[in-house]
């Protein structure tokens, strides 16, 4: 297939979605939840546009209030969403949230099935497909048909087109009917992906490996260009089939954890968009770079609480860095 000129630095398909995230108890004791846009994909895509990236989503809400909303702060953000697909069957996904004295959330989702789910490969318009220099995806539209096979069809065609794919596993316990699938499902994709990011927490599961070093390590065994594990308020590191890289994390004031992951891997998606060097060309130093940068924007988006409302901006990120002593990075 004929590669075509670049104009879009990140396509992502899969889930958008409101969080329900607790606020605290009313005068009646009741808890109070507010309701947030979010969505691993849908939070990659604002971030990098907030950093200054073009950006393409594709996915399908309900034609509800909650998908309303959702294309709305797309529309806002600058992110296509000729692809934004409103289904009048099914409900747009709902996440229930709650958040621990550390800022560590627990889910409860809406989505038997969700609007997201459902997304074929025939609805899409595949220029935005075509146009991307990465295709970014993550597990949970692997959960169920036929997102699970239009995933797969994309990859394919992104491939083919010339595009880096990008591939956040983000495991969600609860919209798998076991751990035993969720770890093949999740896994069938590490062949395909260029670019790769896990937490510290989900190492073993994708690799069998604990150690986050040594898991990296597995990933690029496997064909992954560059593997990132994330290693919270430590920062993160990298592998390529050359080296291993560390860039530590920033101290910063907790609201909560939901969205850093995409933050982080937003902001790295950013820099690989707009790099003039292949990601496996990439020099220690450099990559080292790009996580410390990554690593500014989560820790910037821990301060405020949802997940899409608080990925930073490209200044405001300058800012942080420069206040820590280190280069603009945006």
């Amino acid at each position: 297939m004929t590669q075509s000129v670049k104009t879009i630095d990140v396509t992502a398909l899969g889930e958008i979605l409101i969080d329900f995230t607790m606020q605290g108890v009313n005068s009646q004791n009741m808890n109070v939840f507010a309701q947030y846009p979010g969505g691993a994909p849908g939070n990659v895509c604002v971030q990098v546009s907030r950093l200054g990236g073009q950006v393409a989503f594709m996915g399908k809400v309900g034609l509800d209030m909650h998908g309303r909303l959702l294309k709305t702060v797309l529309d806002q953000e600058g992110i296509s969403t000729r692809n934004l697909i409103e289904d009048p069957e099914h409900f747009t996904t709902l996440a229930f949230v709650s958040v621990d004295e550390n800022g560590e959330r627990e889910f409860s989702f809406a989505r038997k099935p969700g609007a997201d789910t459902q997304i074929c490969f025939e609805e899409l318009d595949l220029n935005e497909l075509q146009q991307a220099k990465i295709f970014h995806v993550g597990s949970l539209s692997l959960t169920a048909e036929p997102a699970c096979s239009t995933t797969l069809q994309a990859i394919d065609f992104a491939k083919k087109c010339g595009a880096l794919i990008s591939y956040d596993p983000n495991y969600r316990a609860s919209l798998w009917p076991d751990e035993e699938t969720a770890i093949e499902k999740m896994r069938s994709l590490i062949s395909s992906a260029d670019l790769m990011k896990i937490s510290d927490e989900e190492t073993e599961l994708l690799t069998g490996k604990a150690d986050p070093e040594e898991a990296a390590r597995a990933l690029v065994e496997q064909g992954v260009t560059i593997a990132v594990i994330t290693l919270g308020k430590d920062g993160a590191l990298a592998a390529t089939k050359d080296f291993v890289v560390r860039a530590g994390g920033f101290k910063s004031q907790l609201a909560d954890t939901n969205g850093a992951g995409d933050s982080f891997w937003g902001s790295f998606l950013e820099q690989i968009a707009r790099s003039p060097i292949e990601p496996g060309q990439l020099d220690s130093k450099t990559l080292g770079q790009m996580l410390e940068n990554a690593n500014a924007c989560a820790a910037l988006t821990v301060q405020k609480p949802g997940a899409i409302p608080a990925m930073p901006a490209a200044a405001e990120v300058n800012a942080f860095l420069e206040a820590s002593g280190r280069k603009a990075a945006f």
